[in-house]
């Protein structure tokens, strides 16, 4: 292995362990209060679209990092959007 694929890895590792702690705590309280939507769509949708790159480009590194990332990521935004949909349905009533 060389600089640059140690580099690469490391950057993947970061990235990727940076939405555990995010995870863990929304799915232990169940809030999602202080997070924007719009942030978790924007990461989500730009995973999505790395795992796509990586694809085309058969990077395994890129693909396996953006899919772990984008599933964590995935699964903020539907919690996030369950309880905006929750709330609305609340005040409906």
């Amino acid at each position: 292995m060389d600089y640059t694929q140690i580099t690469g890895l490391l950057a993947a590792v970061l990235t990727t362990g940076a939405n555990i702690p995010q995870t863990i705590k929304v799915i232990k309280t169940r809030s999602t209060k202080s997070l924007s939507a719009a942030t978790y769509a924007m990461l989500f949708l730009g995973m999505v679209m790395w795992v796509i790159y990586g694809v085309i480009r058969k990077d395994i590194p890129i693909i396996l990092a953006n899919a772990v990332a984008g599933s964590l990521c995935g699964i903020i935004l539907f919690m996030k959007l369950l309880a905006l949909y929750r709330k609305r349905k609340d005040n409906a009533n």
